[in-house]
């Protein structure tokens, strides 16, 4: 889960003024500059498990795929909005239970997660559609580029994210677009475009030995751990 700038003592602390009735969700939102939707996510969960819903645990959690199921079943059958279930089940953040749902409907299979070395080293890569690129590009950038916890919720590998990231950094939005395939063989194009594409192939190289340098780096981290 990306780590909250909010400590458990202040999320349960505006939790419990809206509870005590000193303002409506929107009022302790603008009040203490959080959203709406966050502050809503953070009183259903305190209601359910006081404080202890806000202590960070060591490391992300675990979901076994029988878990993921019976979540989107829950929502899917009625017994409760996405916000409902999160709570009722303490899941890390409500995008991580809406990505089991698209998973799910669309026949993919939820697995069960190993929080320590899944994403890092994932090499499969499921197609994405350029909607999709913009959403996970937007969430990572939007909770401190943390590519790892982007990666788990999305269903992608660290790398995809870490790329995409990167792409929309130097090129704004419209580097997201999936471009293979659409164009000229290297002997069908002039020699400024074949020169064009091999400097584009070794920027690509360069960043790819960076991200592994990264990755390395980031492996190396938790097996110190």
């Amino acid at each position: 889960m990306a780590k909250s700038p909010h400590t458990p003592e202040f999320r349960a602390k505006v939790s419990q003024e809206y509870l005590d009735g000193f303002g409506s969700y929107d009022h302790l939102a603008a009040k203490y500059d959080i959203g709406r939707k966050t502050l809503q996510q953070w009183v259903a969960k305190y209601k359910l498990y006081g404080i202890a819903a806000f202590i960070n645990k060591n490391g992300n959690a675990s979901y076994s795929s029988e878990f993921k199921v019976m979540c989107v079943e829950a929502v899917l059958s009625g017994e409760g909005s996405v916000d409902d279930i999160v709570a009722k089940y303490n899941i890390s953040a409500r995008e991580v239970l809406r990505c089991w749902i698209k998973s799910y409907n669309a026949n993919r299979e939820l697995k069960d997660y190993d929080p320590k070395r899944e994403v890092y080293m994932a090499t499969a890569r499921r197609k994405t559609t350029l909607e999709e690129r913009k959403e996970i590009v937007n969430y990572c950038i939007k909770h401190h580029r943390n590519y790892k916890e982007t990666a788990r919720i999305y269903d992608v590998s660290y790398s995809q994210v870490y790329s995409w990231v990167k792409k929309f950094d130097n090129e704004g939005e419209d580097s997201l677009v999936d471009k293979r395939g659409c164009h000229k063989k290297d002997d069908e194009v002039g020699e400024l475009e074949r020169l064009r594409r091999e400097n584009i192939r070794l920027k690509r190289q360069l960043e790819e030995k960076d991200m592994l340098t990264e990755l390395l780096k980031k492996v190396q981290e938790f097996e110190r751990m």
